[in-house]
């Protein structure tokens, strides 16, 4: 089973997100997504400063399998991305929850915050996903 970190929340569509702070949330996929991808060659992340809805696509993941939209959790202005991702896009692969976090935003409404999944929701959302 995939790496499901207790500590952060989770969307439907495999984004992970993590409160930092009051005003800073860290966003990925999740270990999960990286392991049905395959090995990741290319991520399409949005410019520092655009404002994201929460559901809104934000960029792309590409693998040698496949390529797929990435999603915001929250609504926000975004407001650091990981460049490295750019030159060394398998970060993602080698750790989806620390090096391979994908961008930062400044949440416009935090009530969005616990309509997230938590650990064990995701964890059964992906186990009734497989047996589909």
């Amino acid at each position: 089973m995939s790496n499901i970190p207790k500590d952060l929340k989770y969307t439907t569509s495999h984004e992970w997100a993590m409160q930092s702070s009051a005003t800073e949330i860290i966003i990925g996929v999740t270990d999960h997504a990286q392991a049905l991808l395959g090995d990741i060659v290319f991520v399409e992340l949005p410019e520092v400063g655009r404002i994201l809805k929460k559901g809104e696509e934000f960029g792309v993941i590409e693998s040698v399998k496949a390529a797929s939209d990435l999603y915001a959790p929250l609504s926000g202005e975004v407001i650091a991305v990981n460049e490295s991702l750019a030159s060394k896009p398998e970060l993602v692969n080698q750790n989806a929850y620390q090096d391979g976090w994908m961008l930062k935003i400044k949440p416009s409404d935090l009530s969005e915050w616990t309509e997230l999944l938590n650990a064990q929701s995701y964890h059964d959302n992906i186990e009734t996903a497989v047996k589909e």
